[in-house]
């Protein structure tokens, strides 16, 4: 119904507005009218529920460029038509370019007023259902659906799809950041259990004492502090599912007590008497060797035979190049949409770095950079990180063999050394080897006790995992 179409008319002559008020009016469209952007921009922020805005460029006081542009901050998604005098070309492709949807030369015919109209609100109602879309995407995605574009990401997808309607155990596999939770979150949605409890617990993220009582939970009085009984994630989790995610950093004592969990669905709350019984399925996840870890006491077999009834690999970004630009375009357009930015790049210029880019993060990396370049809008920025980080970042991921390129034992590089690398790969990799140097006296002087070793290095146990990782530190 066209009553319920809301028109904003910003047009400092007062003939053209009253003729176009007037047009609209008798058309059956609900019409505002204004004699310049500022009175129209407080209308605008005071009630966003208008349907189009009628836009005329050359105004006094505040232009129609200028106002354009404040009520693209107001309001992304608002059909705005521009209307213009003969002449006006770089100022229509000015206008254009800065998100109005099309654009008028005055004087105009009746007729044409009603096709530009209809297009601008067909244009929006497009948009609107792209964005619904998106939004549905995201929701899909929380739900583990899949975003990718590769042969290696489709199998991946196709073991999911056969196993998530069974109640056996998954150990997913995979470098950091590559989308382990994505797919056990895939394998819970595509389940019978889908409209149960899904619980995920990071088990690298909190020491011992603290991991087995947000485990298994406790009894009042277990401990200083417990001043009343609490549920554990497993007893929140029953009838669902639970993702143990980096369970390759869980110590050997809460291993014992989750093997029991896994063999009998029983166990016993800290400071309790009486076992809870539990029906849940456990999905884990790990960025870690667990044979090896097996193999140096670490790891307990037994456990590992009965997480790992069915394994999913994840490759690393760079073994499915395939999705790198899919990807940055969806995260692109994602976050354009949330934070109403319009950010674009030059796919001929962006898309070659984003594939020579080594991507040492995996998705998580390309996800926060794609935010930071929407937030931020710095092109240059992200194209330097792709220039400057990468080259420093493959030199992290060989480090190890980082006397090759002539550093010292102090992180420097020896004089007569004729190779100019840029300053911030030289900066990095003399702090990387600094920092190695320091977490293996620490580790070595712990007798590799990492917890320990945080506690000399004044860091948290999380970060110093990292930084074992990101300095290729092996016992």
């Amino acid at each position: 119904m066209k009553e319920d179409i809301r028109i904003l008319v910003v047009d400092d002559d007062e003939s053209i507005r009253r003729y176009i008020v007037k047009l609209l009016t008798q058309g059956g469209y609900n019409v505002q009218a204004f004699s310049g952007g500022k009175e129209a921009l407080r209308e605008l922020r005071s009630n966003q529920n208008y349907s189009l805005i009628i836009l005329d460029i050359l105004m006094p006081d505040m232009d129609g460029l200028e106002t354009l542009s404040e009520i693209r901050k107001i309001s992304k998604d608002i059909p705005v038509l521009m209307l213009s005098a003969l002449g006006q070309t770089n100022i229509i492709v000015k206008a254009m370019k800065a998100g109005a949807t099309d654009y008028l030369v005055k004087p105009f015919e009746e007729e044409k007023l009603e096709v530009a109209i209809t297009k601008s609100l067909e244009k929006r109602r497009l948009l609107n259902e792209i964005s619904s879309l998106r939004r549905q995407l995201r929701i899909d995605e929380l739900k583990g659906e899949f975003i990718y574009n590769s042969p290696k990401m489709q199998k991946v997808k196709e073991l999911v799809d056969q196993v998530a309607e069974t109640d056996v155990s998954v150990l997913i596999e995979g470098e950091s950041g590559t989308g382990k939770e994505l797919v056990a979150r895939a394998l819970h949605y595509k389940s019978r259990l889908r409209d149960k409890p899904f619980v995920k617990v990071n088990c690298a993220a909190l020491p011992h004492d603290l991991l087995e009582s947000e485990l298994f939970g406790y009894e009042r009085g277990a401990f200083t502090g417990a001043y009343r009984s609490k549920p554990g994630k497993f007893e929140l989790a029953n009838n669902g599912t639970i993702f143990l995610d980096e369970i390759g950093e869980m110590d050997l004592a809460i291993q014992s007590k989750l093997l029991q969990v896994l063999q009998e669905g029983t166990f016993s709350r800290l400071g309790g008497k009486q076992d809870v019984q539990v029906n849940v399925r456990v999905i884990a996840a790990t960025n870690k060797d667990l044979k090896k870890a097996i193999e140096q006491g670490t790891f307990r077999e037994d456990i590992y035979y009965r997480l790992n009834v069915v394994n999913i690999k994840i490759p690393p970004l760079t073994e499915r190049r395939e999705d790198i630009t899919y990807l940055f375009e969806y995260f692109l357009d994602t976050y354009n949409e949330k934070y109403g930015k319009a950010v674009q790049v030059s796919k001929e210029e962006i898309y070659p770095l984003l594939l020579e880019y080594p991507w040492p993060g995996n998705v998580r990396e390309l996800k926060n950079q794609v935010k930071r370049l929407v937030i931020l809008g710095n092109v240059d920025e992200l194209v330097g990180y792709l220039k400057g980080s990468g080259k420093g970042l493959v030199v992290e991921r060989s480090f190890v063999d980082s006397r090759d390129r002539g550093l010292d034992s102090m992180g420097s590089f020896p004089e007569g050394d004729d190779e100019i690398v840029p300053l911030k790969v030289a900066a990095k990799e003399a702090t990387i080897r600094a920092e190695r140097n320091m977490i293996l006296k620490a580790l070595k002087g712990t007798n590799w006790n990492k917890k320990k070793a945080a506690s000399l290095l004044k860091v948290s146990y999380k970060a110093l995992l990292y930084k074992i990782k990101e300095c290729g530190i092996e016992k």
